[in-house]
């Protein structure tokens, strides 16, 4: 049986997936595309020591930031997390918030292992839309997901295949129930500007300044809400209030594509989180869970 916690950037599933490890002897596995590299710490949100409460936690700060991390690589790993924490007599919960990475773990999809990597550093995300409408008409990616659109141009040009076709699967590799969170719109883009502000506090603007000066510019720094928006305020080119507000922006933005992925791409059951009282959220999780039509399906 696998756990999937998934939702919007800042609505609290780190602090769920570990209440729910505790509570269902699990181990969490990180199913966030950011996360996975070191010294990307800030700006990913990613999981602090004293936040995991103890509770083992994989596939988190373990790749350098030049390193090109795919899918392909995740979908590998994941699964080899999960065959392994399922012998241990644990529950695996992945929890995170790239929508692509938990359906890759968890549906029957068949990735190759791509050699051809072009990340059009020169062309801007409208035009590569374009091209990508050429080869692809029925393409259901937002025109301004440049992540999504790149892949898409590369997997064709390596294989000279729909990427948009091969994505099509049903198919649970796992018995799975899927958990997402939300809140109402107004308190999460709330939260978001907050967390930007705390995360000022916390030291983003000296963890971006590192990344900055040293003139890596892969996905692992350019992917993440909270570097590139910075780089103009470093350049002298735009005010630190400027580059901030476009964090917070973009990460509005940003939450509302997860929302509408996770609600058309796989059967979440979703809980309102209440703020003020997350341990009712939690209960209400727990209690869905251990239910009986739940256990049906992770038997």
């Amino acid at each position: 049986m696998v756990i999937a916690i998934v939702g919007p950037t800042g609505v609290g599933k780190t602090k769920m997936s570990v209440e729910l490890a505790k509570k269902l002897n699990g181990e969490i596995i990180n199913a966030d595309s950011t996360q996975v590299y070191i010294g990307a710490d800030i700006a990913t949100a990613k999981v602090t020591e004293k936040e995991t409460e103890g509770i083992p936690h994989h596939l988190f700060d373990f790749k350098n930031l030049e390193e090109n991390y795919t899918v392909y690589d995740y979908q590998k790993d994941c699964r080899k997390k999960i065959d392994e924490i399922i012998k241990k007599g644990k529950i695996p919960i992945l929890v995170g918030g790239t929508g692509l990475y938990v359906k890759a773990a968890l549906y029957d999809y068949q990735f190759v292992e791509m050699s051809y990597h072009n990340e059009y550093e020169e062309v801007c995300t409208s035009e590569l839309f374009l091209r990508l409408k050429k080869i692809d008409p029925e393409t259901t990616i937002h025109p301004n997901n440049r992540k999504r659109i790149v892949r898409s141009l590369n997997y064709y040009e390596e294989t000279k295949m729909l990427l948009s076709q091969k994505e099509k699967t049903e198919t649970l590799l796992y018995p799975c129930v899927f958990i997402g969170l939300t809140m109402e719109r107004d308190l999460l883009y709330q939260r978001i500007n907050h967390r930007v502000e705390q995360m000022i506090q916390d030291g983003l603007l000296e963890e971006a300044k590192k990344m900055f000066d040293s003139h890596i510019r892969t996905k692992a720094v350019l992917t993440p809400i909270g570097y590139k928006e910075l780089f103009p305020y470093f350049e002298g080119e735009k005010t630190l209030e400027w580059c901030l507000e476009e964090i917070k922006k973009n990460s509005r933005k940003y939450a509302k594509r997860q929302y509408t992925w996770f609600r058309n791409q796989v059967p979440v059951t979703w809980f309102s989180v209440d703020v003020d009282h997350f341990d009712q959220t939690v209960s209400e999780v727990f209690e869905f869970i251990d239910t009986s039509d739940s256990k049906k399906e992770l038997t």
